[in-house]
């Protein structure tokens, strides 16, 4: 049985069918993101920690190629 199963079986043995209702339409909010305050868990950076934040360079591109000088 997974995490999710065993908490299922935990809220319904805890609270009665109003407050599962009201718990339901709760995380419904948090999820359809109407209640700014509570984020769910980004869970993005621990399943790819190598992952690279790239960032523009703030200055312009070039216009014409550099000289290379001879060797």
């Amino acid at each position: 049985m997974d995490q999710i199963s065993r908490f299922v079986i935990w809220i319904c043995s805890k609270f009665n069918r109003e407050q599962i209702e009201r718990i339901v339409k709760d995380l419904n909010e948090i999820l359809t993101n109407r209640n700014p305050e509570i984020k769910p868990k980004d869970d993005f950076k621990e399943k790819h920690p190598n992952y690279r934040e790239f960032s523009v360079d703030p200055s312009l591109p070039l216009k014409t190629p550099l000289k290379k000088t001879p060797k």
